[in-house]
């Protein structure tokens, strides 16, 4: 790692599209912080699906974002501001959610996008949070106005978004169940919160959403595959249900039975965090600080870390996501 007095920090930098082995580690220029904006020294980050995406060539950074340092999501302190910051200073520790640039040692970020990170959290645990749980809140809470008693069906409940809207249903006093591929990631999600759930297939059909909805149908259900698993998702719904589509890695296309759309008064929203205007993000962000954050100091929601490992291992990290084994989040190490 360079010296802190560096003008330069280490970065992952994605060498055209292809496997882990486009990533490595580069020396580079620090990034220049605007008038509103703040320096962070990131002392953690975390992996999502987007930066395997973008890794492949399929899902390129938004503009304003680095084109080819992946990383959504981070954690550190403050290591100057620009002349028209007003809150924060040097060594504020804090956290946040980025279009990209966050697998490096430093980012600049506007200072309304970053959010306070708790006392009670490491820096490895606050890396954690914020894509998997702004994303939940925002879907759950905002767009499918949740209400106590609810039911709600996570897909991919062992993920980091899943785990989090687990917990965030939960602490509404509604009721989660989830679907995995594997039983062990069902077991362990109960210790989250999960009341019960169903293994599930790459390919799941309308068969399979009526069997997840004949105990009781979803009023709630968060998806984050897409693919086969939206349709399936309408006939697990109840009466004026909420599918909110945060994913495609189930595939990028589906076809759905309008009939049972229809019948059912369903609502179908489709959603994204990184894509979104600044202004968006800010609004999101200072609502996840003001409601969620709180709730990790009172204990009622935890961040799940499945994996950690150094930036320079980025490369495994990134195997380790597309092994489809983790649980919870994979949160990268950056020169603590």
């Amino acid at each position: 790692m360079p010296n802190e007095r560096s003008t330069e920090m280490s970065a992952v930098v994605i060498d055209g599209a292809g496997g882990s082995e486009v990533l490595r580690l580069a020396d580079l220029a620090r990034p220049n912080v605007g008038a509103s904006e703040v320096l962070v020294r990131v002392r953690a980050s975390a992996l999502n699906r987007a930066d395997i995406l973008q890794r492949k060539g399929k899902y390129p950074a938004p503009p304003g974002s680095p084109a080819n340092i992946p990383g959504l999501e981070f954690a550190g302190e403050v290591e100057s501001v620009g002349p028209d910051v007003q809150l924060w200073k040097s060594g504020d520790r804090v956290t946040g959610l980025v279009g990209g640039g966050a697998h490096a040692e430093y980012i600049a970020v506007h200072e309304r996008t970053l959010a306070r990170i708790p006392e009670e959290l490491s820096f490895e645990e606050a890396a954690a949070i914020p894509e998997a749980f702004i994303t939940a809140h925002d879907a759950l809470w905002i767009q499918a106005a949740l209400r106590p008693s609810e039911r709600v069906l996570v897909h991919a409940a062992g993920s980091g978004v899943g785990l989090a809207a687990i917990q965030l249903t939960r602490a509404l006093n509604a009721i989660p169940f989830g679907t995995t591929r594997t039983t062990e990631k069902l077991r362990r999600a109960r210790e989250y919160g999960l009341e019960d759930g169903f293994i599930v297939s790459n390919s799941p059909s309308a068969k399979d959403g009526k069997q997840w909805g004949s105990s009781g149908a979803f009023d709630v259900v968060i998806d984050l595959v897409g693919g086969p698993y939206t349709n399936a998702s309408l006939h697990a719904l109840a009466q004026q249900g909420r599918v909110l589509l945060i994913g495609t890695m189930g595939g990028p296309k589906a076809e759905l039975d309008l009939p049972v759309m229809l019948a059912k008064r369903a609502r179908l929203i489709g959603t994204v965090l990184r894509a979104r205007p600044l202004e968006e993000k800010i609004a999101v962000t200072r609502r996840f600080a003001s409601e969620v954050l709180p709730l990790f100091s009172a204990g009622i929601l935890r961040p799940v870390i499945d994996s950690r490992f150094d930036l320079r291992d980025i490369r495994a990290a990134h195997e380790r996501m597309e092994s489809n084994q983790s649980f919870g989040k994979i949160v990268l190490c950056i020169g603590n």
